[in-house]
């Protein structure tokens, strides 16, 4: 087995806008580089310092001459505490997936993108897999005029189509309406007490991720191919509204995509219609994490942003 690069980083601890303490990896090339790629990683107990991907892609994007700043925000693993600082004092939070809420990306990509550019970085770009495309597009949702020139959402998942799909009508129906009640008795912080979710989560944020008109549901994949309704709102909303030119790629074996990568995609571009500032591309044969198709990835994304620039 021939040996995987391990490129030089530094590890670099910086604060969310609302003090959360998080921590990242900064690879950076020899000649020194003002463009750097930072990535956001999925859910589900995700971690970059645990993923083989890390090394891989920073492999391919540095030796391109861009840095790259992969980091764990506070969805990474499943259940963490966390520290936040406000003024001199420091204080610990709920984190992990169990309680993370999607919308407080914004604090940690606002973060991130002031350490980059405190570190003298003028050319950001946001890179974002699994759930975390969808955080680039809730991220752009809330805070359109932010640092980061253009976007790259890699595998975006349909987390209330997934839900529905797995476990059917009444299920869904019923987890719904069991945390919107945890909520309003404000025993949101509370694990979800069902057999449904199958990993932990507080009533909170198994409203936040099945709820599709909620802030997760951006890729509503499900309802198109289906023909099922679930939301109320415009479908595909946040993905509409995005300026930034943004690439969008996913894995030809994806096991996120109804065993329908094509179609997704398909989907994808009729509702967004003619949009200039949006690409596509589906990778051959990868899979949802890009598993042994990495340094194909690295090299795809280093050239689409070299070439931007």
């Amino acid at each position: 087995m021939a040996k995987q690069p391990e490129p030089p980083c530094t590890l670099v601890r910086f604060q969310a806008t609302d003090g959360v303490e998080l921590s990242g990896l900064l690879y950076e090339p020899r000649r020194r580089a003002d463009a750097v790629v930072a990535f956001v990683h999925g859910t589900g107990g995700a971690s970059i310092f645990e993923s083989s991907r890390t090394n891989l892609l920073a492999h391919e994007l540095v030796r391109r001459g861009l840095a790259f700043f992969p980091f764990n925000n506070r969805g990474a693993h499943l259940i963490r505490r966390l520290s936040a600082r406000k003024g001199r004092e420091t204080t610990s939070v709920d984190g992990g997936m169990a309680h993370e809420r999607i919308r407080d990306c914004v604090f940690d990509l606002d973060g991130a993108a002031r350490l980059l550019r405190h570190r003298g970085y003028r050319r950001l770009y946001l890179a974002g897999h699994s759930t975390g495309a969808n955080k680039v597009a809730v991220y752009d949702h809330y805070k359109p005029r932010n640092p980061y020139r253009r976007y790259i959402l890699l595998g975006g998942g349909d987390d209330s189509g997934l839900f529905y799909a797995n476990h059917g009508p009444r299920r869904f129906a019923a987890a719904l309406a069991k945390a919107r009640e945890r909520i309003r008795e404000r025993r949101g912080h509370e694990l979800a007490r069902l057999p449904l979710p199958a990993m932990p989560m507080s009533w909170r944020s198994l409203y936040d991720m099945i709820n599709p008109d909620g802030d997760y549901s951006v890729f509503p994949f499900l309802e198109v191919m289906r023909g099922i309704r679930l939301s109320r709102r415009p479908r595909f909303r946040y993905l509409k509204a995005i300026r930034k030119p943004t690439l969008v790629l996913y894995g030809e074996n994806d096991a996120y995509c109804y065993d329908d990568v094509p179609g997704c995609v398909a989907a994808l571009v009729e509702a967004l219609g003619a949009k200039p500032n949006f690409e596509y591309a589906i990778l051959a044969g990868a899979d949802h994490g890009f598993k042994g198709k990495e340094r194909e990835l690295g090299g795809f994304l280093a050239a689409w942003c070299l070439t931007s620039s």
